[in-house]
């Protein structure tokens, strides 16, 4: 059993433990009406973009639809069913009767314009003989088909965005631009072919690897490589010229530098938090934030409890703070803006986004709860200084940007007159 299926499960032992019910707003802005007023303007007139949510997972295995109200403490929370060897131990739910933190009426409630729907195929669906080839590939051929279905479906609040000028055009039309990400980099199968295809069918980021390492890149609970072998490198690459975003959430630390040493175009930390607060192996150290800056990239915050809390970050604290607090206690909101102002101070603002993990996690911090309360953050790091400049790269211009430079850097790779076009792509 991996580390991360041990804090999986010992969070399920505790959801029923944690509290349902929405926190009051922040008393600083509730003390403060200017504040709330000023952060309210200017949440609503920023591009809102979250790098990773999970809600695709239930939207293929579960029939959720997003326009179904997935609030309600009487509903089945739909953690419970993230393990997949403990569903047997479950009824199965209908739809509507999930409680989940993510759907349209609250992303709108939010102030969110863009978001990126994880894509994500977990390590139970690694080959492991070749009647098995195809197995990773069609699991996320198949989500992509469901997100597709509920974008037909509503096509008044969603619109597919498969560049960073989508997002523009389709924020500035009032809806939610949907982007994809792939989450597990074992679903291409060692074939450059395959990650092509992603492409082609709206992929713009790739996590290397999700927990399990894969034939060409280390994740942060398996090293059998070192970091990337030589067809990891050539993925890489190819991820370059696609100008596909190359995410290094998951991975191993010598992944991590390796994919710096070979990537054109800056990278992507989806979902990651820092490691000097929380110490857990997806975070980043600030060796490793500072590397981010000098490749041009972002790191986007994830608001998971676990990879907040230096109480939670790790199964022996995690079951420690378990006993001692007999329950899970809420962590205290405010750590969220604590990890971004560690990741300003040492990687510098241009380089901090948001990627909350909503939908993919078993408990959020106090006054995050659901994607309804992104609104809090830009009033905490309004509260704390930020200059409002500041405050719009963090909630998505950031991202834009390195979006726009890695698709840019794609066009040029393709032109016939650039000398890496001589280098083998599948190398």
């Amino acid at each position: 059993m991996t580390a991360s299926t041990i804090e999986r499960a010992c969070a399920v032992l505790v959801v029923g433990m944690i509290g349902c019910g929405r926190p009051a707003a922040t008393p600083d802005a509730a003390d403060d009406p200017a504040l709330a007023e000023r952060a309210a303007r200017l949440h609503e007139d920023a591009l809102v973009v979250d790098g990773h949510n999970d809600v695709t997972t239930f939207v293929l295995d579960y029939g959720f639809d997003l326009a179904m109200d997935g609030s309600g403490p009487e509903k089945r929370d739909a953690t419970l069913y993230w393990i997949r060897s403990l569903h047997w131990l479950l009824p199965e739910p209908r739809p509507e009767e999930l409680r989940m933190d993510t759907d349209l009426r609250r992303l709108r409630a939010g102030g969110v314009d863009a978001l990126f729907f994880s894509i994500f195929v977990d390590s139970s669906f690694v080959p492991e003989g070749p009647s098995e080839v195809g197995k990773a590939r069609q699991r996320a051929i198949d989500m992509i088909d469901a997100l597709r279905a509920q974008v037909d479906r509503h096509p008044d609040s969603l619109e597919l965005a498969t560049s960073a000028g989508d997002v523009r055009r389709i924020a500035g039309s009032g809806r939610i631009a949907a982007l994809m990400g792939l989450e597990g980099g074992h679903a291409i199968e060692d074939d450059l072919e395959q990650l092509r295809d992603f492409y082609r069918r709206g992929i713009r980021y790739m996590t290397l690897t999700w927990n399990n390492a894969n034939s060409w890149a280390d994740s942060c609970y398996e090293e059998p490589h070192g970091g990337l072998t030589e067809l990891g490198h050539g993925v890489v690459r190819e991820m370059n010229r696609l100008g596909m975003l190359v995410d290094i959430s998951h991975v191993s630390d010598a992944t991590f530098w390796d994919t710096l040493e070979t990537s054109r175009a800056p990278v992507i930390a989806s979902h990651s938090s820092v490691r000097s607060i929380a110490d857990h192996p997806r975070n980043l150290s600030d060796e490793m934030l500072r590397g981010i800056a000098r490749n041009g990239g972002v790191v986007m915050i994830n608001f998971q409890d676990m990879f907040l809390d230096p109480a939670k970050s790790g199964t022996g604290k995690a079951l420690w703070t378990l006993v001692r607090h007999l329950g899970w206690p809420d962590t205290p909101f405010e750590l969220i803006a604590d990890h971004i102002d560690h990741a300003i101070d040492v990687a510098g603002a241009d380089h901090v986004g948001l990627g909350s993990d909503f939908a993919g996690g078993f408990n959020m911090p106090a006054q995050m709860k659901d994607v309804a309360d992104f609104p809090n953050l830009t009033t905490e790091l309004l509260r704390r200084g930020h200059p409002p400049e500041t405050i719009r790269k963090i909630l998505g211009e950031n991202t834009l940007r390195v979006m726009a430079e890695a698709e840019a850097i794609g066009e040029r790779l393709q032109t016939p007159d650039d000398p890496a076009r001589a280098r083998s792509w599948d190398g």
